[in-house]
């Protein structure tokens, strides 16, 4: 049986590359094939999903915090981790919202181990190919909305649209719908909502007030991360000191705004792949930093004809915020890994080119910006976080490991000093 499943599986798929209609008809059959064969796991669950272009990660390992203190058994699936009750493991399905019968069947997983609560990473991809339905949501929540995929989806209003079905899904089934209060996308998806008949409510840093928030949770960005997993924490059945403990302690995320030395310089991890978010990690650091010591980042973007637009902002950025610049190496794909260091560089402006070096190789610009770094300074590399791969032509994946990669560099520099 499972055979013959994975061989229609696979058959299907061919098809469905060829034409959209089949596609589209291809991915809504699996979706409902997955819920009849688990049985319709979420019938058992309270399922929340939290979709937006940056900090789902972080929002759902905040509200996975919070459930543990309140003692409340939960599963968990982010492009960090899948989370069931006590058991969790690296997120190696390349994914962050999984499909072809595996989301059902994870949801069938949580069902049986006894969570009452199911949070899931909702991506414009995953409903593109009706991967949210068949599900009994619990709550949906928008947490921000900026361009992102925008190849792959044709434009940002269907990218937008994407986002939008998926409230609009839960809303329309009984789930609760939740916005920022001061977003910029709110009045366009309170409208659209309203006039599909489904209410939306509203979340904001408000919600923290009374609460110590750890030095994590302090950063900007992360307030809102963490006023949307209060929210969540609440509709889930969690009390005050449950989040009050996890606002206090929690210590962050892998690959988010992480740490891997703090003494004498500052060597810094994180995922930001968007200008807004790249830029809010700039300023953040930049802010921290002591009067007259650099702000030094490794910088690449994504290949395969991935967001090209992004590529001379991210150059922008860079150099109206950093001292010194390493272009270099993310995710190629098929293109041109110079092409792109080189689209970048056109976006920094000429007077700050002297302070430009390009290193495709990652290691080593992250070896060199590492050496280049004194006491007080700031090295801060974006783009990898915690990602398992840097992803080749053909569809070739090395292993990648963004913090052993930073360790080893900080080891060689110690090695290089030591008498």
């Amino acid at each position: 049986m499972r055979k013959a499943v994975a061989q229609g599986v696979r058959i299907g798929k061919r098809v469905a590359r060829r034409v959209p209609l089949l596609a589209s008809i291809y991915h809504y059959l699996l979706s409902l094939f997955g819920a009849v064969i688990y049985r319709f796991p979420t019938r058992k669950l309270r399922v929340i999903g939290v979709t937006g272009t940056k900090g789902k990660t972080t929002t759902l390992e905040i509200l996975g915090d919070i459930l543990d203190r309140a003692g409340i058994p939960h599963a968990l699936i982010t492009s960090l981790e899948i989370k069931i009750g006590a058991a969790r493991e690296r997120n190696r399905l390349d994914m962050t919202m999984p499909g072809r019968l595996t989301l059902q069947h994870f949801l069938a997983r949580a069902a049986r181990a006894g969570c009452r609560v199911a949070a899931i990473e909702v991506t414009s991809e995953g409903v593109r190919q009706h991967r949210h339905r068949h599900i009994q949501w619990s709550a949906g929540l928008l947490l921000n909305l900026a361009p992102e995929h925008i190849e792959s989806h044709g434009s940002f209003a269907r990218y937008r649209a994407a986002k939008l079905a998926f409230l609009e899904y839960v809303g329309r089934h009984g789930g609760r719908v939740a916005l920022r209060a001061t977003g910029e996308e709110k009045a366009f998806f309170t409208r659209a909502l309203r006039k599909k008949g489904v209410m939306p409510h509203f979340f904001s840093p408000a919600l923290l007030e009374g609460y110590q928030l750890s030095p994590f949770l302090q950063a900007p960005f992360n307030k809102e991360n963490a006023a949307a997993a209060v929210y969540l924490a609440r509709i889930a059945g969690a009390g005050a000191s449950a989040i009050r403990e996890a606002l206090r302690n929690f210590q962050g995320v892998q690959g988010r705004i992480s740490y891997v030395l703090r003494d004498p310089f500052r060597v810094v991890i994180d995922y930001a792949h968007t200008p807004d978010s790249l830029e809010k990690v700039y300023a953040h650091l930049r802010e921290e930093l002591p009067r007259g010591k650099k702000l030094i980042c490794v910088l690449g973007a994504a290949g395969g004809g991935r967001d090209r637009w992004k590529r001379k902002e991210f150059g922008a950025i860079a150099g109206r915020f950093c001292d010194r610049i390493f272009l270099t190496d993310e995710d190629p794909y098929d293109e041109d890994p110079g092409s792109i260091v080189a689209a970048i560089e056109e976006g920094i402006p000429r007077a700050k080119r002297r302070c430009v070096s390009v290193l495709l190789d990652r290691r080593a610009a992250i070896l060199e910006a590492v050496r280049y770094a004194k006491a007080g300074d700031t090295v801060v590399m974006t783009g990898k976080g915690s990602e398992l791969w840097i992803h080749g032509p053909q569809g070739k994946r090395i292993p990648w490991d963004e913090e052993e990669a930073a360790r080893a560099a900080i080891a060689a520099r110690i090695k290089k000093e030591s008498p």
